[in-house]
Formats: C-alpha cells, structure tokens, sequence
C-alpha cells in the first residue's frame, strides 16, 4: 500500500450487525446507597439500556446488559449485538444509553444516560473506546440533534481527556509499543487522573463504550448510492488496526499448537535436537538479556525447544524457567526433573530464582541449596538482601528461613546482622508474622548451642549477648531524647552528656558484662568513655560515642535517633560488595565501606573513620594538596606530597566517581564529601539514590575542579591515570551487573524510601546506567566523555555556595 494509499470498507457493503461493548462506569454514584428496613446498607444494582436511533426515530427493540452490584465499581465488559446491520444505518445515526437502578425497590431508579454518533464528521464509523459522560437523572434522548450528548464539550476538556485520547491511539496501534517505558507512563497518567479528580471533585459519571473495528476503516454511503468519496478522506493516511472483542483470550489454534509442540511425547524427540546458527545466536542473546527483561513467546519456545542441549549452560537454567507453565501439572514435572539434572548455576542465579518472579517452592528451595555453596563471607554480602527475599515466600517457616538461622548458628557475626535486620523489619504489620517467625526459629535454636570445647559461651550467653545490644540502644536513644531538651549550644549539651555518662548513667561507663558491638559482633565492649564523647552540631544532635574494647582498646560509633538508615545501609553494602568485586580483579581503589546498622525504623550505628570534610579542608587550607601535605609531606614527591598519598587519593576519587554514578546517588555537596589524612576520599549521607537529586541540573557524578586540581589539572598525566582507574572500574562492575540488579530486586518489597516509591523504575534506572548495549571498548569512551562533562559542568559551583550560606545559617 503506497503512502497516500487509504484503504476502506463502504458501510453500505457490510451485512453484519452493529456490535459494541458495554464495559464499565467511572465515578460516584449520584446518591448513596438505599438502606433496607433494617437500616442496612444496599449496593446499587444497574443495568445499561441501550438503544438504536436512526435521524432521531428509534430503530429496534433496546437491549439491557446484565445487573451488575459492584459496589465502588461496576463492570459488565458484556458484548451487545444489535439486530441492525451497519449497512442500514444512516449519516445520522446514534446509540443512546441509560443507567438504571433496581436497587430503590418497585419503581427503577434512573442514574443517568448518554448518546453518541456512530460516524464521525469525516463520515467514517467510530472505532475504539469513548468514554460518555452520563447525564443525572436524564434518560439518553435519541433525537437529533440530541440533548445528552455523551461527548465531553472541547471547552471543557482538559489533560485527562487529552491523554485518554492517546490512549485510545495506543490501544489501536497507532502509537508504538514501547513495553518498559508503558508501564511507567501508565502509571504517571494514574497519578494525573487523581490528581485532576481531586481538583475537580470527581463529580461526573462517565460510561466507557468500546466500538468494534474491521480490518479497514468503515466509511458512510447509503445503499444503492455510486459516488466518488471526497478527497480529504482520500489522502488520509493513518495507522488502523482491527479490534478483537477476544482480544486478550487465548487463541484455540495457537495453545494447541504449544500444547503439541511441548507434549511429553515430544521429549523424545527434543531430546536429540540442536540447535542451527542462527538459533544459537538468539540462544546466546537470549542468555545475555539482564534479569529484568520480560521474554516473549518466540523467545520462551525456542529455549524449551533446545531446553535438553542447553542443560550444560549454566547461566540457561533462570531463563528457561522463565519459560515454564507452571499450571500444567505434567509440564511443570518435567522442568523439575530438568532443572535437578542442570549444570550446577551460580550463587548470582541463585538469588534470581529467590525474587518474587519465581512462585514455586520447588524452584526456591534449589536456590537455597546453591546458596549453601556460599561461604559466610559472601553470605553476609548478600544477607540484607536474603531477608527481604523472606517476604516473597510461601510460608512463614520456609526453606530460606531454616537456612539462614542454621548459617547464623555457625557464625556469631552472621546471627547478629540476622537477629537486627529481622527485628528491624517486626515493624512493617503487612510481614511482620513472617519476620517474627523467623527471628523465633533463631532465638529457640541459638539458647539450645551447647558451650564449644575452647571454652565459647553456650547458647544462652550467646543469646543474651545479642539481647544486650537491644537494651543498649534503647538507652541511648533515651539520652539523644534528654539531650534535645537541654538548651544552650552543642558545647553546653556535650558537657551534658558526659554528666550523664559520669553520673545518673554511670552503669554505661562499665557494663557489668561485655557486649557484642552491634556494628562489629566479634568485638566484645565493655563500656562508653565519657571524656571522648561528643556530639554533632547539627539538628538532630548525633551521638559520637568511645567505646573501650575487651582487648584494651577503643573503637568510635555515632549513633542517630531520628533518621532512618535503611538506604545508608543498602548504599554502603553496595560499595562494600563492589570493593569486593573489584579486589577479586586485582584493583583495590582504598575505597572505605564503613559500617552502617539500622537499628530501627529512624535510628541506628555508624562507623565513625577520622576525617575532615572537603569544605572545611578547602576553608581552612585552601586546597587539598596543602591538606595532604600537611601529613604526608615529601620534598621529591608530586605537588609536594608522597607517591603513595596522591596515588591513595586518586583511587579512592576513581571508585567512589564510578559508585556514585551506577547507583545514582545524588544531593553530593562539599560536606558528605570527606577525605582521611592518609589521602582516601569518601562519600557518606545517602538521602537521594536511583537518579533522584534536589538539585536542579545535577552532573552524571561528584567530581568538582578542587579535586581535578589536586590530581594536577585536566592535563596532567595523575588525571589521565585517575579517568583510566574509572574506565576499568566501571567494566569490572558491569561484569557483575546481574547480581547487583538481583539484589536490588530482592529489595522490591522493601520500606527503603527511593525504592519503595517506585521499585520497578528505580531497577530499570539502575540497569540504564550499566549500559549493558555497549562493549567494554565503547565503555570506555563513554565513561569518559561523562567524566568530561561532570568537570565542565558550573552549576553545581553555584550550588555549593548557597548550600554553604545555608550550613552557616542553620
């Protein structure tokens, strides 16, 4: 068909009868509900009448859909079938519409009617849906021209008619199907119409009608009339696809077509089949898509075709269960067995088979036995996560559970962050039996440990142990609350809290028996040191507590009450894990995981690491090659300071660079930006993560000039090796991009604030960043025309100005 070309059906050469759907109402009912003679509340019962009018004289006897008693919603989604056919119908035509209500008892209850033309003003028939809204208290007037037109005026339409429109392009096929992007619009446009119906009041009825389609579009001409169509209808070009009343159903002919090609009888001859060249390049593209990507129904029928070849691939097996139909018995039995027999997976599949795309017991509890595999290091990489995976299980006692706690009965270290981040989670009340369940199956089986042969406390202590911790973070969270109360400035409420400590809370100064640090369990302390304890100017008043340690030393926490540290502790496990990743490559960046543990919904322990922040560094030394000089001086080294300093520094900016862009970490200014005298530079204070910034105009990453100068300018050889360090670190993480897009997904249920707000758009930002599309050669390239634009950028100069006049301020 040429471009100009525009293909129709004449209505007069159409013997079929006028079909349309009835499918529901949107909005409130003009009055509540009747009550019966007992006071109770009855929902309304409706049924639409729908009637043809032909030039405003009715055509045939009116047909009733179903009664319908939804309460907040009423949906017939019921095909009507007119005994009219489309060649009788006129220019004029119209169906007219009335709601009634039999609820009210002998006499029906009128709610409202509507009409609607069936041509357009081009004389083409109406396709698609159309969205009437109803009159109140009127029944549909079928003259013409009509009084209750269902149409909306144009003056009155605003955005949501607008995007309804669009729809109804979409759903037609006008406007490309772009899976991903869909979803997200779907979802903005529900949160448009909700907007713009609290706004408005949502005072309208409205009744959704959704007319037939052909395969080409049907245009008006009266019987027996041989006439040439005028021209504007003639050089219109527009995309019109056929609307199926089954659309949405399963084809008879297709499902026994899938039901033959994967029958049992069929494993015999699957067994011996290989695949072509072709087919296994779609095989190894297949494989190569990220966990997150839906497979189509080619794409799930050629991996069970060749399911018995692909048996030796690993990384197949999450795939090809993806493929599976699971509510066919026989079907589901075979995949089983199959998936018993596989090439033994990765623990990085392993977590995929736990997320809640995998329903069946069977298949989790495989995952479980891979993850066995995993030392307690590893675990506990990936522990915050496995919790949340508790959420997607079928029962309360499952298989993760009973794992978890049999790894944490082994493993002091394992059974504290397992005791925390269970208890944390008691107060979500739509999981919390599940997580008590489990924090239950620890306690019961952690008191009944019998003492070791080295003389390791039994079971009770150990409990008890972790039990101390709880208490000793309820009384802090008790002294940051008297703290609050104490008027005067940070000096006058540290001088507050060392009476506290000295004196009414002295017990803390030396506990009566050692605790388990709750940030590091294998470090037992006995007591806070109130000369060395301080607090933090700012406004909710952290605590810096010294804490001594059972071997004479001490080790520094900060604990905070009022702010929730979940996503902190989800940042700052990331960072830990890519360090990990990038030390397995042999590249160690001295990046610095410190510790972070919530302790609850809005409190929680960090690690203290002596440091300054890049603002105060830059006020009070101008540069931070002055401040590095300060401690590392060497006559012969770069720019003053020692080889191994400038090096330490330059990793540490290269890491933390590639981090904070993957995970999209954003509000960075010169105060969470903190740098140790030994030249490693860190990021803390993760608010805002997954692209979301409260700045306007934020660079891809952190990296402002003060930094580029102390590597020596944008032309210095320490700034070439600084762009190289990131161009490797970025390609070494993207090799591990499944398993950190599996623990985010792992995280989809959780109460962290940027991922709960939108977990499948947070996901699908974060795999954008991998840029999983390219080559680790076009990475390259394209990671440093990022570092390059983040160098040039000067709005975030701007910014920290006015951030600092803040800080003063406050």
């Amino acid at each position: 068909m040429s471009g100009k070309e525009f293909r129709f059906f004449l209505s007069c050469d159409i013997n079929l009868p006028v079909t349309f759907r009835v499918e529901r109402l949107l909005g409130p009912l003009p009055s509540s509900p009747t009550k019966s003679p007992n006071s109770e509340e009855i929902n309304a019962e409706l049924y639409v009448e729908c009637a043809l009018y032909i030039d405003g004289a009715p055509f045939g006897l009116p047909i009733r859909t179903r009664l319908e008693s939804g309460g907040a919603s009423y949906c017939w989604n019921e095909l009507i079938t007119m005994s009219t056919k489309y060649r009788d119908l006129t220019a004029h035509s119209q169906l007219a519409f009335t709601v009634w209500d039999v609820s009210c008892g002998k006499d029906e209850g009128l709610i409202g009617g509507a009409t609607i033309l069936l041509f357009n003003n081009k004389m083409q028939l109406k396709t698609g849906k159309q969205k009437l809204r109803l009159w109140p208290g009127k029944e549909a007037d079928g003259s013409f021209p009509t009084t209750t037109p269902g149409k909306v005026p144009k003056h009155e339409r605003g955005e949501v008619e607008r995007l309804e429109k669009l729809v109804n392009k979409y759903e037609r096929g006008q406007i490309q199907c772009v899976d991903w992007l869909d979803r997200l619009t779907f979802k903005a446009m529900e949160k448009i119409k909700e907007l713009e119906n609290c706004k408005n009041g949502n005072s309208s009825l409205y009744l959704v009608v959704d007319f037939c389609s052909l395969e080409h579009r049907v245009v008006f001409q009266e019987s027996g009339a041989n006439f040439l169509l005028p021209s504007p209808i003639a050089s219109t070009n527009e995309l019109v696809t056929v609307w199926d009343p089954e659309i949405g159903k399963i084809n008879p002919s297709e499902h026994k077509q899938l039901k033959l090609a994967r029958s049992l009888t069929r494993g015999i001859i699957d067994r011996d089949l290989k695949p072509s060249s072709n087919e296994r390049k779609s095989i190894q593209r297949i494989l190569k898509y990220p966990p997150t990507r839906i497979l189509n129904g080619d794409e799930r029928q050629l991996l069970w075709k060749f399911r018995f070849s692909l048996m030796s691939e690993k990384r197949a097996l999450t795939k090809f269960l993806r493929c599976v139909e699971w509510s066919d018995v026989q079907e589901a039995k075979q995949a089983l067995e199959l998936m018993n027999r596989w090439e033994m997976i990765d623990v990085c599949d392993a977590l995929e088979l736990l997320s809640p795309v995998f329903e069946r017991e069977e298949v989790r509890a495989y995952a479980v036995s891979v993850l066995e595999r995993a030392d307690d290091e590893e675990l506990q990489c990936y522990l915050l996560q496995l919790v949340q995976a508790l959420r997607f299980e079928r029962s309360d006692k499952s298989r993760l559970s009973q794992f978890l706690v049999k790894r944490s009965l082994n493993n002091i270290e394992l059974g504290s962050f397992l005791r925390w981040y269970v208890a944390v989670e008691l107060y979500d009340p739509a999981y919390a039996k599940r997580f008590y369940s489990t924090y239950e199956i620890l306690e019961e089986n952690m008191v009944k440990l019998a003492a070791g042969p080295s003389g390791e406390e039994d079971g009770f202590k150990l409990w008890q142990s972790l039990v101390r911790q709880t208490e000793l973070t309820a009384q802090l969270c008790s002294i940051t609350k008297d703290l609050r109360n104490v008027r005067g400035n940070t000096q006058k409420k540290t001088e507050k809290l060392r009476q506290l400590l000295s004196g009414l809370l002295s017990e803390l100064t030396y506990f009566e028996e050692p605790i388990r640090s709750p940030l590091a369990p294998g470090v037992l302390i006995t007591g806070i040191v109130p000369s060395e304890s301080t607090i933090f100017k700012s406004a909710l008043h952290p605590l810096r507590l010294t804490f001594r340690t059972h071997n004479g030393g001490t080790c520094k926490v900060i604990f905070k009450k009022g702010d929730d540290l979940r996503q902190d502790q989800l940042v700052v496990q990331m960072v830990s894990l890519m360090d990990r990743l990038l030390k397995l490559e042999n590249l160690d960046l001295h990046l610095t995981p410190y510790k972070v543990l919530a302790t609850g919904q809005d409190e929680g322990m960090l690690e203290f690491i002596p440091s300054r922040s890049l603002a105060q560094i830059l006020q009070e030394h101008r540069s931070i090659i002055n401040y590095l000089q300060k401690f590392h001086p060497d006559e012969h080294g770069p720019f003053g300071i020692t080889a191994s300093c400038l090096e330490t520094f330059i990793k540490s900016c290269a890491g933390y660079s590639v981090i904070t862009y993957i995970l999209g970490v954003g509000d960075r200014h010169l105060d969470n930006l903190l740098l140790t005298e030994d030249g490693r530079l860190f990021h803390v204070d993760f608010g805002f993560i997954l692209g979301r910034d409260p700045k306007h105009f934020p660079p891809p990453m952190k990296l402002c000039k003060e930094m580029v100068e102390a590597m020596g300018g944008a032309e210095s050889p320490y700034y070439t090796r600084f762009k190289s360090y990131c161009c490797e670190a970025y390609n070494i993480i993207r090799k591990s991009s499944n398993l950190i897009l599996n623990l985010f997904h792992l995280m989809a249920g959780s109460n962290i604030p940027d991922i709960a707000s939108d977990p499948e758009k947070g996901i699908l930002k974060l795999q954008e960043k991998f840029r999983l599309d390219m080559d680790d050669e076009a990475c390259i390239h394209f990671f440093q025309d990022l570092i390059n634009e983040s160098v040039s950028a000067l709005f975030p100069q701007m910014v920290e100005t006015i951030h600092r006049w803040a800080q003063y301020w406050r």
